[in-house]
């Protein structure tokens, strides 16, 4: 039983003795094994039940690549703001919503292949020999397990446990969720291998893997998630930046499956570079789509005017009159064809400026060389703010700081009034052009109004017909231009490192991190409840408490009796503690000498309260006064709860209380018992009266017949603490013994023992602690002469008898036979 009566070593010594302090503590070490066995125990089923975890790692490096068709006519890309940028803006999209959307989608990620493990369910992904191709626009159970156990190499059974009455379906193609109803219990069917399977909470196909491997009479499960959580879970990918290289990252994964975490890491990293060619050819494809409803409608005028000229030249001398309009063709088609490039770049500065006050999302804007604009100011500006724009919106679904997008939207801001003001500047300078060339245009035109009619007509319709397919020509060698720079361009990120299983990677469970947890858990649980119990008590635990608390000297100490009687000197007179008592006796005889007590002596054992070993203290001091000849007797005056007569084992018919009401003589209460020169005074029949017996004119009558008769008179009576009994026998007693039992008595009991003593009440009084047992042993059996735990080790040998170690059994019996 746990016991916190050795901890005194806080209290008594000054100065800490940390080496004691260890012993004590060690005298408790069942408690700290078990508590160990356990604590471990814990470790060990949390260290073979706990998934084991892997790291998967994969690196890519961003670098700025430019396409090696760029020319100033073929400005059809644009950068991400520089490689440092990049990196940061690469960073925030891997760990984007969007992105991983994506990526979640495409690897259907949001279907879970299981298997049962030893403890638990396991991720078997990409150990399965299957898997599941489903229809997303129709609803799939959702949270459920869907068990798949393989009657055959081509048939399967499906099993799906219902509890209730509606089951929860989620939708993948938007990710909305509905109910259906369902019969509770187990549905059961079975299915071919590639069959369609159509219910109402269920729509799939399952299919063979290659090489799957033997799978005939395995079971499997599967398990439809939350798409929006399964994101989420994905979301936390650690990207890091290589302190060697800024411009190289590190993706890292940590999880059970290591084939899932691997396809993830590679995934991603392919739709980064997907989604960072397509914004690299942003241009060129809105170039492109641009050129392309461009063309149609100049085929379109092109056919028109060649019709015409087809017409014209039926039943005509063609070539006549050609030859004299054939200088001025040529040089009223320049004329045209500068007036259309200065027209296509006003337009496009219109189109443009109308776009920056209207719009904004920028994303879409066309390369301004479609329209033949090569001012480098018009390039980079429409250039930064798409790149502007883009990383915008690659920023909204993972970053919440509106600082951040308060930023974009200022720079883009910027962007946009120095673009204007080009745009007026560059509007200027072609008004100007334009007013030249129509100039020409126009003094061109007047001469050829002097030319014959046909050739006129002919004019005009060549004309038309050459502008249309000079413009035409030009279109079709833009796209070209774009096509090529389109087909030329490089993503910006590459792999130097692909994630691959090349075994290991296994970062968990910390198994030695467990064990030591368990170890400090399994030293300070029962250490802080050792601790708690010592603290909390109150009562006294050695000779050191009660110096403290009283200068009442202490006359003996008294071990604990293991026998099964209280008669322990008797028993075993060569004991260490029958030695103690022997100790006590000498200390009395000292005593009644300082006092000068002549005759008769007589002793009066007390205590605070019942159960601190009054009447085990009175018996054994009166047995060893006995064995040594002298005449002695034990008086019962505890005449509310007696207890002589069954240590005796003597009848209870008259008693003390006989012989104080006047009916019977000293000789008929005196009983005989099996110990020479021991005699026992019962305390006889429960009067209803005690108190008023204790102070009877025959209680001194009583003293003085036993003064005639008996060396020594012991007197065990109630204890002072509950009652008043044992004050009233004072002044017959020449020693009062105050009995004090570790570990049972409270220190406040001192504090009303110095009150008695002050006031008179009681005198010539000492103390003995009984019961005392110290665990904390420095190796010996000690308790020779005062059982303080100061033994002598083998020098005791042949002074006291060794107890030999009782058995639990015969520990319980012992017990019941004290409870009897």
């Amino acid at each position: 039983m746990l016991d916190i009566k050795d901890f005194s070593i806080f209290e008594n010594q000054v100065s800490f003795d940390f080496k004691g302090f260890l012993i004590k503590i060690g005298s408790y070490w069942k408690w700290f094994l078990i508590s160990l066995l356990i604590t471990f125990f814990i470790a060990y089923q949390v260290n073979i039940r706990k998934a084991k975890i892997y790291g998967m790692e994969t690196v890519i490096s961003i670098k700025e690549e430019t396409n090696p068709l760029f020319t100033s006519n073929t400005s059809l890309v644009f950068n991400w703001g520089g490689t440092s940028d990049q990196v940061s803006t690469i960073s925030t999209t891997l760990q984007s919503r969007s992105h991983n959307e994506l990526v979640v989608d495409k690897l259907q990620y949001y279907i879970n292949y299981l298997v049962q493990g030893k403890y638990e369910l396991e991720d078997a992904y990409g150990a399965v020999p299957f898997y599941v191709s489903i229809d997303k626009s129709k609803g799939q159970l959702a949270g459920n397990l869907i068990g798949i156990k393989f009657l055959s190499e081509n048939e399967y059974e499906l099993r799906i446990p219902f509890e209730n009455q509606n089951v929860s379906l989620i939708t993948y193609s938007d990710n909305s969720y509905s109910n259906t109803a369902v019969e509770t219990g187990d549905f059961v069917k079975k299915y071919k291998v590639g069959e369609q399977v159509s219910l109402p909470f269920l729509n799939w196909k399952l299919q063979i893997k290659d090489n799957p491997g033997l799978y005939k009479g395995n079971e499997y499960f599967v398990q439809f998630n939350d798409f929006n959580g399964t994101v989420s879970g994905y979301k936390g990918i650690n990207v890091r930046s290589d302190d060697k290289g800024s411009s190289i990252l590190t993706l890292g994964m940590q999880g059970a499956n290591k084939a899932r975490m691997v396809e993830y890491l590679n995934a991603t990293v392919k739709m980064l570079i997907k989604r960072q060619l397509d914004s690299k050819n942003q241009f060129a494809t809105n170039t492109i789509a641009f050129i392309d409803s461009t063309l149609v409608t100049m085929e379109s005028q092109l056919k028109e005017t060649g019709n015409e000229l087809k017409t014209f030249r039926k039943g005509k001398n063609i070539y006549d009159i050609e030859e004299g309009g054939a200088k001025f063709s040529d040089k009223i088609l320049e004329f045209d064809v500068k007036k259309d490039e200065v027209t296509r770049k006003m337009a496009y500065y219109n189109s443009l400026k109308s776009y920056l006050r209207n719009s904004v999302d920028y994303s879409k804007l066309p390369a301004p060389s479609v329209a033949g604009i090569e001012d480098p100011n018009i390039v980079v500006n429409v250039s930064k703010l798409i790149a502007l724009s883009t990383q915008r919106s690659e920023m909204a679904y993972a970053v919440k700081s509106d600082k951040i997008f308060k930023d974009f939207d200022n720079q883009m801001e910027a962007v946009k009034n120095v673009l204007l003001e080009n745009i007026a500047t560059a509007k200027s300078s072609l008004q100007y052009d334009l007013a030249i060339v129509s100039s020409k245009i126009n003094e061109t035109e007047s001469t050829i109004k002097q030319l014959p009619e046909d050739q006129q007509e002919l004019i005009k319709i060549k004309r038309k017909y050459d502008l249309s397919d000079n413009i035409y020509n030009t279109f079709l060698q833009k796209r070209s231009e774009a096509d090529i720079v389109k087909a030329a361009n490089l993503s910006d990120v590459h792999f130097i490192d692909p994630a691959k299983d090349v075994g290991g990677g296994l970062i968990g469970p910390k198994t030695s991190v467990n064990y030591v947890l368990a170890l400090f858990l399994g030293i300070l649980i029962p250490l802080i409840f050792v601790f708690a119990v010592f603290f909390i008590n109150n009562a006294i635990q050695n000779t050191e408490d009660i110096s403290k608390l009283t200068k009442i000297p202490i006359i003996g100490v008294i071990g604990v009796n293991k026998e099964a009687t209280n008669l322990a000197v008797y028993e075993k007179p060569k004991s260490a503690l029958s030695e103690s008592f022997r100790a006590i006796r000498s200390s009395l005889q000292f005593l009644y000498k300082q006092q000068n007590v002549d005759g008769a002596k007589t002793l009066m054992i007390t205590s605070s309260v019942s159960g601190e070993g009054k009447t085990f203290t009175s018996i054994n001091i009166a047995t060893v006064f006995a064995l040594s000849e002298k005449k002695t007797v034990i008086i019962g005056f505890d005449l509310r709860k007696p207890k002589l007569a069954t240590e005796f084992g003597l009848t209870k018919d008259a008693g003390l209380v006989n012989y104080l009401i006047s009916q019977k003589t000293i000789d008929e209460i005196v009983n005989k018992t099996h110990i020479p020169f021991l005699d026992v005074i019962l305390s006889g029949p429960v009067p209803p009266n005690p108190a008023e017996l204790m102070i009877s004119e025959r209680m001194k009558d009583l003293f003085d017949e036993l003064k005639q008769k008996y060396d020594y008179i012991i007197l065990d009576t109630p204890p002072v603490g509950l009652v008043s009994d044992a004050l009233e026998l004072a002044q017959f007693s020449d020693v009062t013994l105050y009995i004090v039992r570790q570990n049972f008595t409270k220190k406040e009991m001192i504090t009303l023992l110095n009150n008695r003593v002050k006031r008179g009440e009681l005198h010539n009084t000492s103390i003995i602690l009984n019961g005392l047992q110290n665990k904390a042993k420095y190796g010996t059996n000690y308790g020779y002469g005062y059982g303080y735990g100061y033994g002598y080790g083998a020098y005791s040998n042949g002074y006291h008898e060794e107890e030999k170690k009782k058995s639990v059994f015969q520990k319980i019996a012992q017990k019941i036979l004290k409870k009897k």
